[in-house]
């Protein structure tokens, strides 16, 4: 039997690295789990992950922070949009001063019958708090946020597509889609996987944007990873998602903390199938007290280090 078992983590294209680690610990109070480099091509990038206490599958959000290297992404249509995050039901109201307070322009809503606060990254991609009942996940308190406020983890992702439909249809017939599909206004949803939190989709119809950038290039939202649990289901799912005709799906790649498998979906969102495996996991190469201090490299890069290092940008963490 194949299977999803939610969510995974969230990966972004931002602008400078420095305001991306004060945005998402200074001012989201997120744990900064892990400081290593884009796996992918010769760019010396850095690849920044933050999470909650303990750095839950559900929980990561990481960034390839691209304005050094002068790369810049167009949100737009048939692209993810919207990183949405969970938070306790009656933390609105605070995170609403928090983010006046430093500077963050936020606006209150109600969406699917849960109150939601909708603010920016500084790079532009949208964020969406999203009050949520009984989620068990634990929030970080260590950069000045109480529990009773503290981020949960992912809710889900936002996707503008031109068509809903086919989403939907990629959603029932291959991707796990659990339920029934929710409708309001411009919008739809449907949750994947058996996860309780973490795993919604939301798509809003949007016919008047252009077609958002797919590369890298900050201010735009990369991908969005889904927990497979083991090495084995990834594999089924993967020749199960091809033999439904969307072969346009990567080989298998080693990112140390998990492997992976990405997929275009027909709503132009990127989806990761993702799996942290016995080797893996965040605390594979530092201790669980010390996640983020050091600068992480992957054995094939350790020779370049002293050239790498002098290529990124300082950073303050």
């Amino acid at each position: 039997m194949t299977y999803v078992t939610g969510s995974h983590h969230v990966t972004l294209s931002v602008g400078h690295a420095q305001e991306d680690v004060d945005f998402h610990t200074k001012i989201l109070g997120l744990r900064f789990i892990k400081k290593t480099v884009l796996y992918d091509g010769s760019a010396p990038v850095y690849h920044l992950y933050y999470s909650n206490a303990n750095g839950d599958p559900s929980s990561v959000v990481t960034t390839f922070p691209w304005a050094q290297a002068g790369l810049y992404g167009t949100r737009g249509t048939n692209q993810a949009r919207e990183v949405m995050l969970s938070v306790p039901e009656r933390s609105l109201d605070f995170w609403a001063s928090r983010l006046t307070e430093h500077g963050v322009e936020c606006t209150p809503g109600d969406v699917f019958g849960s109150r939601r606060l909708n603010f920016r990254h500084p790079s532009g991609i949208e964020y969406v708090m999203v009050a949520t009942a009984g989620d068990p996940r634990e929030g970080f308190t260590g950069n000045g946020v109480a529990a009773e406020y503290a981020i949960h983890g992912i809710h889900g992702i936002g996707v503008h597509v031109y068509d809903q439909d086919r989403m939907v249809e990629f959603g029932n017939e291959v991707f796990f889609a659990n339920g029934e599909i929710e409708e309001e206004g411009d919008r739809a949803r449907f949750r994947v996987g058996e996860a309780a939190f973490g795993n919604f989709v939301e798509l809003t119809g949007n016919r008047t944007d252009p077609q958002g950038t797919w590369r890298y290039g900050a201010g735009a939202y990369h991908h969005f990873a889904w927990n497979l649990d083991t090495l084995e289901n990834q594999n089924e799912v993967k020749f199960d998602i091809e033999g439904a005709g969307y072969t346009d799906i990567s080989e298998l790649k080693d990112r140390t903390y998990f492997k992976s498998h990405y997929v275009r979906t027909p709503g132009g969102a990127l989806f990761e199938l993702a799996v942290t495996h016995n080797e893996g996991g965040w605390d594979c190469d530092e201790s669980p007290e010390e996640l983020g201090r050091a600068f992480m490299l992957p054995p094939r890069f350790e020779h370049e280090r002293d050239s790498i290092m002098s290529r990124l940008e300082p950073l303050d963490s």
